[in-house]
């Protein structure tokens, strides 16, 4: 039963996984029916009879297939490793010279605060929070938990918000909302929640 629901459910991922064809796509479905099945021995004691005995099993299914497809997303393409390019993000609101600049200061804060961040604060801030990677993923990229890894995304926002304040900025959330430009989402999303 596993099987059959890990199937269907990487059929309806097809996007997500257009270079996996055949054996490997196959093998992908028996191991997410693998590692399903041992999660719902491990978590049999948690299992209170609201639901079939089925539909409770379905969900870990359906939750090993999503981490394996993401698993498999960013193995074949990771995000690029390299700097932060400022300068090329897009204005489509064609701010005045005046707010341009402030907006430039705060930018040139934030660069120079992120590069005063450790090696592992940097490197799991600049993954998590600006090119999405998934906590999951990078967890297993980096050999570590994932707690570690809120842990130093928590500790590199900490530090950001100190060092835009040293600096004069406003950190709180209309001001950090303004910093991403270009309406990126996650961006703003990452700047309010840093401003927490």
């Amino acid at each position: 039963m596993l099987r059959r629901i890990a199937l269907r459910e990487l059929s309806r991922r097809r996007h997500q996984l257009l270079w996996i064809t055949g054996p490997e796509f196959d093998d992908l479905a028996h191991q997410a029916a693998d590692d399903a099945l041992v999660n719902v021995l491990d978590r049999l004691d948690e299992f209170r009879g609201l639901s079939r005995f089925t539909t409770w099993a379905y969900k870990f299914a359906v939750f090993e297939v999503s981490a394996k497809v993401a698993r498999h997303a960013w193995r074949r393409q990771p995000p690029r490793a390299e700097g932060l390019h400022w300068d090329q993000l897009p204005d489509p609101l064609a701010r005045g010279p005046a707010d341009w600049l402030e907006q430039r200061g705060q930018l040139d804060a934030l660069s120079e605060a992120i590069a005063e961040l450790t090696d592992r604060q940097r490197e799991v801030f600049v993954s998590v929070a600006l090119n999405d990677v998934p906590i999951d993923v990078l967890a297993i990229k980096l050999g570590t938990r994932r707690n570690a890894i809120y842990k130093n995304l928590f500790d590199a926002r900490r530090r950001l918000r100190a060092a835009l304040a040293a600096a004069g900025h406003a950190v709180g959330d209309a001001s950090v909302r303004e910093m991403a430009v270009g309406g990126d989402a996650r961006l703003t999303a990452c700047a309010s929640s840093a401003s927490q």
